[in-house]
């Protein structure tokens, strides 16, 4: 109980303001709409009423959000256009699709780079600037020249996924990989084992919980950039194609309800990367 009451308060101031920024964002509207009808202006019920439940407005409450988040997960079918689930798991196969290859992409570099000294001068240097890069640059351009060359749908979202992922991966690996000593390596080497005898007895069994935990950003990493992919496409289906037609249209509340459908997907996965991290861990004997 104790350790829920912290996280229950947060929550809870986090609502209340939520609702008073509402109340200040959706005022100015209220207050138009009487000058407009030549009323007097509203009291602070009237306008604490009208501001709570606007069709259009600046700042949705959160009942409105949470509303229509379950009217467009539950309350529609699964193939409608309008179902967060529908758009979701579009959005979800390519976060896969790209993780998994953002994932071997960078497992590969970072044993590439703990064995051979020039991929470490020259590959790390070269994996670090192309995260300074922003995003929303480079994925219209490899989407433009996807399609140039026939490839479309899933994988030019993909490999913006995996563009975004490999580098915690990258970065997690290596750390991960050089993390033995230089006495278990010593010792390995009195016994007469290999490299590759090392690799798999030692450095990678200790390269687990580094993994993971670069796993674990790398799979939100993913589910940004998938999103990110579908915004300069025009996609029709997808959470970045529900973002764009609530951008078109006005709609807020939409916008706001596949935000937080989109940050329930990156919880869901982080929590799947941590149960998957606690058997394999546990099997080896890392924890109890």
């Amino acid at each position: 109980m104790r350790s829920i009451l912290p996280v229950v308060t947060v929550v809870l101031i986090i609502v209340a303001l939520w609702y008073a920024a509402a109340v200040r964002l959706n005022a100015p509207w209220v207050y138009d709409q009487a000058e407009r009808a030549g009323a007097p202006a509203p009291g602070f019920g009237q306008l604490l009423g009208e501001t709570m439940d606007q069709e259009r407005p600046v700042l949705p409450t959160p009942h409105q959000v949470v509303t229509e988040l379950v009217k467009s997960t539950f309350g529609m079918a699964v193939s409608s256009k309008r179902s967060l689930v529908y758009h979701g798991w579009v959005t979800i196969s390519a976060t896969l699709l790209g993780f998994a290859m953002g994932t071997g992409l960078g497992i590969l570099l970072a044993v590439g780079i703990i064995h051979n000294r020039a991929m470490d001068l020259s590959v790390m240097p070269w994996a670090i600037a192309s995260q300074t890069i922003p995003i929303l640059a480079i994925a219209p351009m490899i989407i433009v020249v996807l399609n140039s060359i026939g490839v479309q749908g899933l994988i030019p979202k993909a490999i913006i996924s995996a563009f975004l992922s490999f580098f915690p991966v990258l970065v997690g690996m290596v750390k991960g990989l050089r993390s033995p000593d230089q006495m278990q390596l010593d010792l390995l080497a009195t016994y007469g084992a290999s490299k590759r005898e090392t690799f798999w007895k030692l450095r990678l069994p200790s390269s687990m919980p580094y993994l993971f935990t670069s796993l674990k950003v790398g799979i939100a990493a993913s589910l940004v950039g998938a999103i990110v992919g579908e915004l300069p496409t025009g996609a029709v289906a997808g959470l970045g194609a529900r973002l764009l037609s609530g951008s078109y249209y006005g709609q807020t509340v939409q916008i706001w309800a596949a935000l937080f459908a989109a940050a329930l997907v990156a919880a869901v996965l982080v929590m799947a990367v941590g149960v998957i991290e606690g058997r394999v861990l546990r099997r080896m004997g890392m924890v109890r």
